[in-house]
């Protein structure tokens, strides 16, 4: 018998981190290794977010310093804000090429623009392969409904996605960790005093995008997060 699924709420934060950790060695190899790994890294920039962007600046840098060894990364930048404003990046292979529109952006109030940036990704990887797809936000705004619809659409495609909700608003948790499922990604909440630990976690998944569950493997060794272990339930298609 399969062991019980726990509720992402119930646990401590170790445990949370170490269930996002699972959750993320069991997704699927996203890629051959000898290929780059295509990671889109999207962010909620409407006014409630504005305390963290500055952190997000500095933390991206290190996905692309995890990864140097493993064929590269491309990243592309998505974001939300003010009034239906949603804008997408290039494709970028450096640190130094993707800070400088992260710091050009202003975070405007607005409401979630969550279904629209997934009906982009879906677009975007019929035209060449996203690896994984990072969002970073704290509400949700939108039917709940018609976001996971398309989220399922994203999971059909084979395009995990890596939920971090900052705080811990009911409706986004409950839907941030339901994209997860439908997309075979991870979920995990962090706070303004978990930067460290979101930047580390930003750093797996970007690992994860461009070498795979084996490099992942690897870059967990000898970390202050626990060694990964794959779990028989995650990772699995719902039911």
């Amino acid at each position: 018998m399969a062991p019980k699924k726990r509720d992402i709420s119930e646990t401590d934060s170790g445990a949370e981190v170490q269930d996002f950790l699972n959750k993320l060695a069991a997704t699927p190899s996203a890629h051959a290794a000898e290929t780059r790994g295509r990671l889109l890294f999207a962010m909620d920039a409407t006014a409630s977010r504005e305390p963290t962007w500055d952190s997000a600046c500095q933390i991206q840098g290190d996905m692309f310093a995890e990864t140097a060894t493993l064929g590269g990364l491309d990243v592309q930048l998505a974001y939300y804000r003010g009034y239906k404003d949603f804008r997408a990046t290039p494709w970028v292979s450096t640190s130094s090429n993707l800070i400088p529109y992260m710091t050009k952006v202003r975070c405007l109030g607005g409401q979630t623009q969550v279904e629209r940036l997934m009906r982009y990704a879906v677009r975007e990887t019929a035209k060449r392969k996203i690896n994984a797809l990072v969002f970073v936000g704290d509400c949700l705004e939108e039917d709940i409904d018609q976001v996971c619809t398309v989220a399922g659409e994203l999971g059909m495609l084979g395009v995990p996605c890596f939920m971090f909700q900052e705080g811990a608003e009911p409706t986004a948790t409950r839907a941030f960790k339901q994209i997860a499922t439908l997309t075979r990604g991870a979920y995990c909440h962090f706070d303004a005093s978990s930067a460290a630990q979101l930047r580390d976690l930003l750093a797996a998944v970007a690992v994860y995008a461009a070498g795979g569950r084996r490099a992942l493997s690897d870059y967990s060794k000898g970390k202050a997060a626990p060694i990964l272990q794959i779990a028989h339930q995650v990772g699995a298609k719902p039911s």
